[in-house]
């Protein structure tokens, strides 16, 4: 009997951490979960703001990898640039970095609205997020000169009030996240955020594809993130406001590390 007790707690106690698991990876109910792209492609979103630094910092440093290798080619991706900014009356709106970070907000909403083709806006919004990390963004209208770009659209876009129609859009797009953004930059992955792990983003996107165009570029960049998983940092890993991520948050995150790094491990 005592023995059978024994087995008894032993297998309960090995179901924590399924029931966990069920628990923290089971799909969000909400409609308004950033969908998988129905391209072929991996979506990717990316939901950030201008100044904040982490967010420049990913574009400058680790977005900008998509086009390494031809990434891009297997990426649907969509930038959201509204982070943190509030709602005020009279659709008005506040950003978290004051009103040069809403300028620049509406600056690249405007270019991504008047140059649709990721070609041609990212560009203009990787030289602007480069001046923001190197702390000279007041220089971000040199940025048409460097790509030879006009502009007078974007300017009348700005005056116009398109711009700040297409940033209330944003903010509607934002606060419909579910689960909802804890800090910028927020990376969501076929529909899933990937919290603080936004620095491997592109595993995250090779995991999810299901074609073999980039196979060669991702079996390289396996090898990388299993060298560097060990290194992985607890402190906070973005603009928040001041308010520490949603504990399940952090748990879910570290438990989609670790499933990731196994998975990728048994890859290669």
């Amino acid at each position: 009997m005592a023995s059978s007790r024994t087995e008894s707690r032993t297998l309960c106690f090995s179901l924590l951490p399924c029931l966990l698991l069920f628990a923290l990876f089971a799909p969000a109910s909400s409609s308004a979960r950033t969908l998988p792209s129905d391209s072929g492609k991996v979506s990717l979103a990316l939901y950030y703001e201008s100044l904040c630094p982490y967010s420049a910092n990913f574009i400058v440093n680790y977005l900008v990898k998509l086009f390494e290798d031809d990434l891009i080619s297997i990426v649907d991706l969509k930038l959201s640039p509204w982070g943190n900014a509030k709602l005020r009356s009279n659709d008005t709106f506040s950003c978290q970095h004051g009103p040069s970070e809403c300028l620049l907000n509406t600056v690249e909403a405007c270019a991504i609205k008047i140059w649709p083709a990721l070609n041609d806006h990212f560009p203009f919004i990787y030289c602007i997020e480069s001046l923001v990390y190197e702390h000279k963004y007041p220089q971000w209208e040199s940025c048409y000169e460097k790509l030879g770009l006009d502009s007078k659209p974007i300017a009348e876009c700005y005056s116009s009030g398109l711009g700040k129609e297409l940033e209330l859009q944003y903010a509607a797009e934002t606060s419909a996240l579910q689960p909802p953004h804890q800090y910028v930059p927020w990376v969501v992955v076929d529909g899933l955020p990937i919290y603080e792990d936004y620095e491997n983003f592109l595993t995250y996107v090779c995991n999810a594809y299901n074609g073999t165009a980039a196979l060669k570029a991702c079996s390289k960049l396996s090898l990388n993130t299993i060298q560097k998983a060990s290194t992985k940092s607890t402190l906070s890993v973005g603009c928040n406001e001041g308010k520490m991520p949603a504990l399940f948050g952090r748990i879910r995150s570290t438990l989609t590390s670790w499933m990731r790094q196994m998975n990728m491990a048994i890859w290669i």
